[in-house]
């Protein structure tokens, strides 16, 4: 059996250093050209390179997309950056230019080369074809059935990606044109406006053509025993309380699962804990059965967010023997909360006293961004985390 990988999306640094703390193997991210993310934030030269060397003292990797559909004015500096972004340090780029492909295998062959989800790769002709131009893995299209991905893997032998978790474009594998027509921003040059995520109006009402999101958690094992390499996470703009909660429950998942230990009722709480961190409903998509009506919002489409997530711990005050934490939601004394750590460990406990920077005693932590602390006689690591427990206010 190979290898397994748990790849992480990294919008900025703090993200990359989150979701490699809590258990991905590798992370994807964009720089400021070339990827198919232009209005996240990105990675910068310096930022790239600290991400790097994070990245490299964990023994973990760093792939740089570029994987934008490349028009003749795209290639303007396209040699210089990419001399720029390989001192950095990256492991491999994501591509979907077949130029590309041979310009990194020329000149960059220490640098894998993965094909981008957008080159829409369904069959293992067409697999077996970019193989033999020198990529080391493909990010398969979305749409595929496990059937179908067994196929290409058996037929290939290449290290094949998945993506388990995340939104789902409404067109093919993202190559959309939507958001052209709509608002003149290029989705396959890295402007998408998620026009899918728009409500449309008509006379009976208002209507959307939006995807449900990914989950394939249930499926992990099966997608392990037919020889999938990577597991793909979407979401690089997402809060780092929902990376922290997403890669760490995978990474349970997929640890229990090769340790057979993974029960059924262990696997209940690990899915219950993914429902809890999601704003959408999710579906498993085309891996089992063919995508239907089922698997996409039309009406009655409705986003929550999520309120569970209390805070980000930053330091820990030996002192005063209290966790020192930014706040991200309301929350008050008596209130039922987890702790829980990138080492896995979870604390149950109810808050009780609570105060500001000085010391000052408060009841109820109400102000977003504000630094607070909480008593609690266990030193816990920077980057762990407070969530609410299910029906754990205090009424």
């Amino acid at each position: 059996m190979k290898k397994v990988e748990l790849l992480a999306p990294a919008g900025n640094l703090e993200r990359l250093k989150i979701t490699l703390l809590y258990g991905a193997d590798a992370v994807y991210l964009g720089g400021d050209k070339f990827g198919l993310r232009a209005n996240a934030i990105n990675f910068s030269k310096e930022e790239l390179s600290e991400g790097c060397t994070f990245a490299h003292s964990l023994g973990k990797k760093v792939y740089l997309t570029m994987n934008i559909v490349f028009h003749e004015e795209d290639y303007q500096g396209f040699e210089s950056y990419v001399k720029e972004v390989v001192s950095c340090g990256i492991d491999g780029v994501i591509v979907s230019d077949p130029y590309v492909i041979h310009y990194m295998k020329k000149n960059y062959p220490r640098i894998e080369v993965h094909l981008s989800t957008q080159e829409s790769v369904t069959n293992k002709k067409e697999a077996m074809f970019y193989q033999s131009l020198g990529v080391s893995r493909i990010v398969l299209a979305r749409e595929l059935s496990k059937k179908e991905i067994k196929e290409i893997i058996d037929a290939t032998g290449l290290e094949i990606e998945v993506f388990i978790h995340g939104a789902m474009c409404t067109c093919f594998s993202g190559r959309c044109a939507l958001s052209n027509y709509v608002t003149n921003r290029d989705a396959n040059r890295g402007g998408c406006a998620q026009i899918c995520r728009f409500v449309f109006e008509r006379e009976d009402g208002t209507f959307q053509i939006a995807s449900k999101d990914l989950n394939l958690s249930k499926y992990i094992g099966d997608l392990i025993e037919i020889g999938v390499t990577s597991f793909k996470v979407e979401g690089r703009m997402r809060s780092l309380y929902y990376l922290a909660t997403v890669i760490g429950t995978y990474r349970e998942i997929i640890d229990l699962y090769l340790e057979n230990k993974l029960t059924t009722e262990k696997m209940e709480v690990l899915e219950e804990r993914l429902n809890r961190v999601a704003n959408r409903e999710t579906s498993s998509h085309y891996l089992m059965k063919q995508a239907d009506e089922k698997d996409q919002y039309y009406i009655g489409r409705e986003e929550k967010s999520n309120q569970d997530y209390l805070g980000i711990i930053i330091d820990y005050d030996q002192k005063n023997q209290c966790i020192v934490l930014i706040e991200r939601n309301y929350f008050k004394r008596g209130d039922q909360v987890e702790i829980f750590t990138p080492q896995k460990e979870i604390y149950q406990y109810t808050i009780d006293k609570i105060y500001d920077e000085e010391m000052n005693e408060l009841d109820v932590a109400r102000h977003p961004e504000q630094i607070l602390k909480l008593k609690f006689d266990i030193p816990v690591e920077k980057y762990s985390m407070i969530r609410l427990i299910k029906g754990g206010k205090e009424e």
